[in-house]
């Protein structure tokens, strides 16, 4: 019997080097012999490519390798089938495909894999949690080694510990939360593609394409791949707006006019959309290496930006942060230098310690992160009862703060639902019914009416749906845009568009796009043709007025069902009934024909091109169409709230001007009779305007108050001084402008200290929308925009205000539940330690009390406050200014401190020394500057301890009751009447109540934490003092409201 010997990968390699010494593999693919390649053992092949390293041409070795650099849309479609082993009619064998995977990765954008320390870091050490592990540490190290006898010590590290894990759970639901908005690109990607693999077209999932694939495409898909086209028909369209932000329409072919790789109309790009055609392509990049892998790795490299409400916590952080470390030092300073000289008995090194822990405990509002995480979750549920979908919770706050919202017109303002109400000509013009009647009464078929039919049917992009055939004509499906299928529509009306469409069937369409604002199709010829000479095609062109009119050198007359010269009186007839109609809010598409005998055989590579450049020459005028979009119900009401409510509304769109103003005017955009002004006018005003800075436009006294209307053709000369004029203006239309420019419009106000917003629809929509300080989409919008946005409108447009609103009562809320927290919880805490050190009184309150108060008593109580309702219309309040209206103010601070503070600590100690003078006849004096701890016995320190507490815990009832109005008395806003009833700031004093009970009588807490039973006098006493602070800060409002301009006005939070 004889063996065959196993071969090795030396003797395979050996093999290929030798069959490579015949037929070389040139690095470039121009060699004729690589169909040798394909002669090799499929084993072979794989293993020369796995062993040499062999790599196809301009394939990035990286994420990071430079696109333009790739070559796959220039070689042959031979050359690229050698180059990847394949072939256009049977595709890969399998065994190729799975080595491709192995090699290139399956084709999937993998996310960004969570840095899980720096998240556990983040959650354990930020905030104020960096603070309370020193705090932990000074406890652990008064434990052991300092001291080693009290477990009273150990306990408070433990306890301390369990208050940070408890924040950084908080934190951690947060992110958790925000993280559930799952990656906007991994959503893109289509699921399921049709693959051609060893003859057979499969249907596969996109993850398992590779390298090689041969891929069939049609209307409707989403691209799976980066894909050379090799085959394609004539129609062929891709919309790339999920990856440049623009809504015009690419066209692709299969041969490369000189562009790079990303501009190539011979590449399908990954994630893009397939609107036209249908196409067959080979897969050249897949997964992380494609265009769209890229993008999605540079964005998670982008940092992002804190919100304005994470700038404010992050401020209040700071404030606090220094205020502690500047305490504690001043504490330390004076126990070193003055307490351990002349007192040396009355405070050691481990209780010294201590009281520095009781300063950090003190400074610090433990409870602060949940109540705001809490607040933030709360009020994106209400948002969503109003129809508004936040994507995080940090974003909610933001839309109360805005000061100009960019509204786009279609879509937006209004519904969308176009409707033809006008058709004309040059001489004369009808409203749509009377056109009808025209069209049917004509016999002759060759009249103008029956040509603007003609030009109106065959110059659209609109279908009807099939499915809906036998529906009546206004509940037919349509497919296309708007303006399309509402000309559809219309012409369908009184005449058998089908039988027009097939009797000059179309050959060829550039599709409209918001740049060209032009749509042009071509058909075949009707009239006779001479068969010496090249066929002549029909050409229609519809599009905005002012944009063909240039273009134009006859008209069809109605007068006289001629052809006659486009000349200067004609212009102006024309011009003043766009003017007249646009003025009216209509939409005017003038349409547009011309004989035409290309160069080029029409739906060749090089066709477009010349079809482009010369078809729009010598036009005739066919006619005109008037379309109405009418606005919402809502919208006039939602820009007159979002005046009220400080906000300037705006209108951003690629509409004429007249027809933009006319919109604005009925949805109140617009309020002055005057025409708005012009380019003209901010031009002028740049010569009267200051050398130096201008005020901010922030402030209405610095506004002009005028409407304003600017086109594209306006913002292309804007210099930084034209902008600091128009964004003073009260009222602002801009029309015809692309998406750069809606871009350049946000760019501008943002630079100008306004937080802008805009909303929007369409593709064209997205570069804005994410440039915004806070992008809204409406939910029935293009996937691009509702991606892009940070809200998004589930119904009516009026749901923004009520956004606005909840947006500003964050903000009162949060500021409400800082001030109830400050008193008790940081200034009535910082006073103890400060007799202690400094009159040499027994420390009124432990640190563990201070910590029960912070993270559990008071924590019950003021997330209750974040129920609040708004206390009056906070639409009347002007939009809050970032850089200076703060979480935290003065005027908080001295609300907190200076007021309610100081009646709690001066309460809570008369009720600490009437204990003492009442149970042990210890009168005050004798405890002021004594430095003497052998006074008193640590049993009745301890009882004195939690009577300071308990006054606290109940005084705090009275701040609750107090704080949740800022001007309003309790009588005219109480918790109990429907408006502004509140029943849980009931549940929060009841287990505040019942957290002091288990803390003073629990005897396990009290031999741990040193602390014991109050008597029953000490839980009374206190019930009338809390009820006095109430009345005291209904003095205080009364006040206030009586002399709004006194000095406690002036002063008051």
């Amino acid at each position: 019997m004889s063996y065959e010997r196993v071969r090795t990968k030396e003797d395979i390699l050996e093999e290929l080097h030798e069959l490579h010494e015949l037929h070389p593999i040139a690095p470039d693919h121009d060699s004729p012999s690589t169909n040798t390649y394909r002669s090799i053992p499929m084993d072979s092949r794989i293993l020369y490519s796995q062993v040499s390293g062999y790599q196809h041409p301009g394939r990035p070795q990286d994420d990071v390798a430079d696109f333009e650099q790739l070559t796959y849309h220039t070689v042959s479609v031979e050359k690229l089938c050698s180059m990847f082993d394949t072939a256009a009619d049977r595709g890969l064998d399998h065994a190729v495909a799975a080595h491709n995977i192995r090699r290139y990765g399956k084709n999937t954008i993998d996310e960004k894999k969570p840095m899980y320390l720096g998240k556990l870091i983040g959650y354990l050490f930020g905030n104020f949690c960096s603070i309370l592990w020193v705090a932990a540490i000074v406890f652990l190290a008064s434990w052991k080694p300092l001291d080693g006898t009290s477990p009273t010590n150990l306990a408070l590290a433990i306890l301390i510990i369990c208050v940070i894990l408890s924040q950084a759970s908080f934190f951690a639901f947060q992110d958790w939360s925000t993280s559930q908005i799952i990656n906007s690109i991994l959503k893109l990607l289509p699921s399921e593609c049709i693959v051609i693999r060893e003859g057979k077209t499969i249907r596969m999932p996109t993850a398992d394409l590779a390298v090689g694939d041969v891929v069939i495409l049609s209307t409707g898909n989403r691209v799976p791949a980066d894909i050379r086209l090799i085959e394609t028909s004539d129609d062929v369209r891709f919309d790339r707006a999920v990856l440049t932000g623009e809504s015009e329409e690419v066209e692709g072919n299969v041969d490369c006019l000189g562009e790079t790789f990303l501009k190539a109309p011979n590449i399908a790009l990954m994630g893009t959309h397939f609107t036209n055609g249908c196409a067959k392509g080979v897969v050249v990049l897949t997964g992380g290496l494609t265009v769209m892998g890229r993008i999605s790795k540079l964005m998670y490299k982008t940092p992002k930006k804190p919100t304005l409400i994470q700038q404010e916590i992050w401020r209040f952080v700071r404030i606090i942060v220094f205020l502690t470390v500047a305490f504690v030092l001043c504490i330390l300073v004076s126990w070193f230098a003055w307490l351990r000289n002349y007192h040396d008995g009355f405070i050691n090194g481990v209780e010294i310690l201590n009281e520095v822990v009781g300063c950090i405990v003190a400074f610090i509002p433990e409870g602060l992160p949940v109540a705001v995480t809490l607040t933030l979750s709360l009020i994106a549920r209400r948002m969503k009862k109003v129809s508004v979908l936040p994507k995080s919770l940090s974003t909610v706050e933001t839309l109360g703060c805005v000061t100009v919202i960019c509204s786009d017109k279609t879509g937006t303002l209004t519904w969308n639902q176009m409707s033809v109400i006008s058709a004309g000509f040059v001489d004369k013009t009808y409203t749509a019914q009377e056109f009808r009647e025209n069209f049917t009464n004509d016999l002759t078929g060759r009249s103008a009416v029956q040509q603007l039919h003609r030009a109106a049917t065959l110059c659209n992009g609109a279908t009807f749906d099939t499915a809906t055939a036998d529906l009546p004509l206004e509940q037919r499906g349509i497919g296309g845009n708007a303006t399309d299928g509402a000309i559809l529509r219309f012409v369908e009306s009184f005449g058998d568009a089908p039988t027009v469409r097939a009797s000059e069937p179309q050959v060829y369409q550039i599709p409209f796009n918001s740049r060209n604002k032009w749509m042009l199709t071509i058909h075949n010829s009707s009239s006779s043709q001479d068969p010496e000479k090249k066929p002549s095609s029909l050409i229609f062109v519809k599009g905005a007025p002012d944009v063909l009119i240039p273009s134009c050198t006859s008209y069809y007359s109605a007068l006289t069902n001629d052809i006659q010269p486009f000349d200067s009186v004609a212009r102006a007839k024309l011009i003043n009934t766009q003017e007249k109609w646009s003025r009216a809010g209509q939409r005017v598409i003038l349409l547009c024909t011309r004989e035409y005998t290309p160069y080029h055989t029409v739906g060749t590579n090089y066709s477009g091109t010349e079809i482009s450049k010369n078809g729009l020459e010598e036009l005739t005028v066919v006619g005109l169409l008037g379309l109405m979009d009418p606005p919402r119900h809502e919208s006039a009401v939602t820009v007159k709230d979002c005046r009220k409510a400080g906000v300037r509304f705006f209108m951003v769109t690629g509409d004429f001007g007249l027809t933009a103003t006319a919109i604005a005017r009925q949805v109140g955009i617009i309020t002055s009779p005057a025409e708005p002004d012009s380019f003209a006018d901010v031009v002028s005003q740049i010569q009267g305007m200051p050398i130096g800075p201008l005020s901010s436009c922030r402030d209405p006294d610095n506004r002009i108050p005028k409407s304003l209307m600017l086109e594209g053709k306006d913002l292309v000369l804007f210099t930084e001084g034209h902008w600091d004029i128009a964004t003073r203006y009260e009222e602002i239309v801009f029309a015809r402008t692309t998406p750069e420019q809606k871009l350049d419009i946000v760019t501008a106000f943002k630079k100008r200290d306004n937080v802008v917003a805009v909303t929007g629809d369409g593709v064209n929509d997205a570069p804005a929308l994410r440039a915004a300080d806070i992008g809204i989409a409406v939910s029935s919008g293009s996937d691009v925009a509702v991606e892009a946005a940070d809200l998004v409108i589930l119904n009516n447009f009026d749901s923004i205000v009520g956004g606005i609103r909840l947006g500003r009562l964050v903000f009162q809320n949060l500021q409400k539940v800082v001030a109830y927290l400050l008193p008790a919880g940081s200034w009535s805490e910082v006073w103890p330690i400060i007799v202690n050190v400094y009159f040499g009184v027994p420390i009124p309150l432990s640190p563990f009390l201070m910590i029960i108060i912070c993270c559990f008593t008071d924590l019950f109580s003021c997330l209750s406050l974040i129920f609040e309702k708004d206390e009056f219309d906070l639409l009347t309040l002007p939009p809050r200014n970032h850089k200076k209206d703060h979480l935290i103010n003065l005027k908080i601070y001295g609300q907190a401190y200076f007021f309610m503070g100081i009646m709690e600590t001066v309460i809570a100690h008369a009720m600490f020394f009437f204990y003492y003078s009442h149970y042990h006849d210890i009168p005050i004096s004798r405890l002021f500057l004594s430095f003497d701890n052998t006074l008193i016995d640590k049993e009745s320190h301890f009882v004195a301890q939690c009577v300071y507490f308990v006054t606290l815990v109940i005084l705090q009832w009275g701040n609750l009751l107090s704080i949740r109005n800022k001007r309003l008395s309790i009588l005219q806003a109480d918790p109990f009447r429907k408006q502004r009833r509140n029943p849980l700031l009931f549940v929060g004093m009841i287990l505040s109540f019942v957290i002091a009970i288990i803390v003073t009588e629990v005897p396990k807490i009290q031999k741990v934490f040193s602390t014991r039973p109050v008597p029953l006098l000490f839980w009374l006493i206190p019930l009338p003092l809390a009820l006095a602070m109430l009345i005291m800060d209904e003095i205080r409002k009364l006040l206030v409201r009586t002399y709004p301009k006194g000095f406690l006005a002036r002063i008051a939070w």
